[in-house]
């Protein structure tokens, strides 16, 4: 079965997890270790995530990772060590061949959702794409987005949360049946839904609502994957210090949500 069935497939649902930006070796390998036992543990289909760039920083000197060339030399040593398929957004169409030579999905970010030959160059690759929801977009325009991808339609759908106000973001739950309704998997970013954006110099975020929305989610019975960007320490991460989650608080977050998930009639 290909990656792609077997996410869509999932049940109760996939997690999509790992710290927001690739940082030191060892950060990373711990990571990606705590995380394959979690899931094995509770026999959820696990997808490792971190990104090489971050290419959309709220100040000049936020840091960006370590760039495409030392992120997916760190990406692939997780890939071979754990046998885990990967996540890294691309930014650039010049960077889908590069980055397919590693990760299994390629993403687009929110703010680039629209760039039509982001996501030709993405698609063509082979590789799955998962089309993140923009702030500014409605779910049904994300439709004619995941069009753009062509012949290749392997892809995934992700909500994060609709501007609201400058700083603050909202999640209209309707978006996962809407967007479920075109057919490919829906998947809910916990993390970043949480984010208050270009707070001061960084962005901020309430992380301690994670485990309600979450769990929310998935009794909509609506949501195949779960995005949970954590960190060992994330007080001290590079990026996303505000809302990332402790890998230690997973466990329970998605126990309850199993548990959830479970009980939604007809299954999950």
């Amino acid at each position: 079965m290909s990656l792609y069935d077997t996410l869509k497939q999932a049940s109760p649902f996939f997690l999509i997890a790992g710290p927001c930006v690739i940082e030191d070796t060892d950060t990373m390998l711990y990571s990606a270790s705590f995380l394959q036992e979690l899931c094995h543990s509770l026999n959820l289909p696990l997808v490792f995530k971190s990104s090489f760039r971050k290419a959309n920083r709220t100040a000049v000197d936020s840091p960006s990772g370590p760039g495409i060339e030392e992120g997916l030399r760190i990406l692939s040593r997780i890939k071979s060590e754990f046998e885990l398929p990967i996540l890294s957004d691309i930014h650039e169409s010049s960077e889908a061949a590069v980055a397919a030579e590693v990760c299994d999905i390629l993403q687009i970010p929110a703010f680039l959702c629209r760039q039509t030959e982001l996501i030709r160059a993405a698609a063509a690759t082979g590789k799955i794409v998962n089309l993140k929801k923009g702030q500014f977009m409605a779910p049904e325009d994300m439709l004619p987005a995941a069009q753009k991808a062509g012949a290749n339609q392997q892809i995934m759908l992700t909500e994060r949360g609709s501007s609201f106000g400058y700083h603050n973001l909202v999640v209209d739950f309707r978006s996962f049946s809407i967007m479920e309704s075109f057919g490919y998997p829906v998947v809910y970013d916990v993390t970043h839904s949480l984010q208050m954006p270009s707070s001061g110099r960084s962005t901020g975020g309430t992380p301690e609502y994670a485990p309600l929305m979450a769990r929310a989610a998935i009794a909509t019975g609506k949501v195949r994957g779960l995005f949970i960007e954590a960190h060992p320490e994330p007080a001290n991460a590079l990026s996303d210090a505000a809302t990332m989650l402790p890998l230690n608080a997973l466990g329970t977050l998605l126990r309850e949500c199993i548990e959830i998930a479970e009980r939604i009639p007809g299954g999950r």
